[in-house]
């Protein structure tokens, strides 16, 4: 059976069968869709998946940011599936029998919804330099999914304006090409040409984006402490770091509809079972997918 008719009978079964509404059937279906991505590049179907291979599902489901509640409803939406598959004939044993619901009260990082993301920026001093390049920061961490480490890092000759992308040197020096988009380059921009390039900067720094008021590169502290501070102007009741807007970054993205592919050689996660797949995502790619799932543009 292939992947088109693995959805249709699915479709056909949860409206006749079940009786579901058309968002509800497209809920389920968006499961069985994030379960085919995953399950492609070593060319399975669902009918061969193992229970190993769904743990190692919704383990990539969480590395991606996927709240515990969410990833509990597509636990949810597989085991109506494979019952789907069981009752069809089509699968011998049911993998998700011993598939276990995450623990909802683990507490993952806070993700900050696009409301209180505006409400952090809007408590910026843009009178002030460093409130322009913390719009800028905040803008970049948010935009692109960034490490602080790599935040504190980029350098100008990283920057590609002309083609909307920025080159990144993730966890074990690896690079990757991650688009920018046009609301993170706007404000990336003014920083530079407003803030930074009046600035006395130390030797060896001048390639750093981002600087301290000695002309030096920032540290990962004083990130974090001035999103602390924001956080507190703006009455924020969560707990936020810089990682947040990672999190904010790949969870709207996924929720938005986003190829899951597509957020993980973003965010530059690897592992055994996706490492390969980042060869087949070329750079006009990504930029689609920034375009038509991100919030900001």
């Amino acid at each position: 059976m292939i992947k088109a008719a693995y959805i249709r009978e699915y479709s056909t079964y949860l409206l006749l069968e079940r009786g579901l509404s058309g968002n509800s059937i497209k809920a389920y279906i968006n499961d069985v869709n994030k379960l085919l991505q995953f399950l492609e590049p070593a060319g399975k179907l669902p009918a061969k998946a193992t229970h190993q291979d769904l743990i190692d599902f919704i383990t990539w489901l969480n590395e991606l940011g996927m709240l515990p509640n969410s990833q509990a409803r597509v636990i949810s939406g597989l085991k109506s599936y494979f019952g789907f598959l069981c009752l069809e004939e089509l699968v011998e044993d049911d993998p998700t029998t011993l598939l276990e619901l995450p623990k909802i009260s683990r507490k993952l990082p806070d993700v900050l919804s696009i409301v209180e993301i505006d409400q952090l920026l809007l408590a910026i001093d843009l009178s002030k330099p460093e409130g322009v390049r913390s719009k800028a920061i905040i803008e970049v961490l948010y935009g692109c999914g960034l490490r602080v480490s790599e935040l504190i890092s980029l350098r100008i000759s990283d920057i590609h304006a002309d083609a909307s992308y920025i080159l990144v040197e993730g966890k074990g020096s690896k690079q990757r090409i991650i688009p920018i988009g046009s609301v993170a380059l706007k404000h990336l921009t003014i920083y530079l040409n407003e803030v930074r390039n009046k600035q006395k900067i130390k030797p060896g720094m001048e390639n750093y984006v981002f600087l301290n008021k000695f002309g030096s590169t920032l540290s990962r502290i004083s990130v974090f402490t001035m999103i602390k501070s924001l956080a507190e102007k703006a009455s924020l009741q969560k707990s936020i770091s810089p990682h947040t807007f990672r999190h904010s970054f790949a969870t709207h993205l996924i929720e938005g509809g986003a190829d899951l592919r597509a957020v993980q050689a973003m965010l530059g996660h690897v592992s055994i079972t996706t490492t390969e797949i980042y060869t087949h995502l070329d750079r006009e790619y990504l930029h689609s997918v920034i375009r038509s799932y991100h919030p900001r543009n």
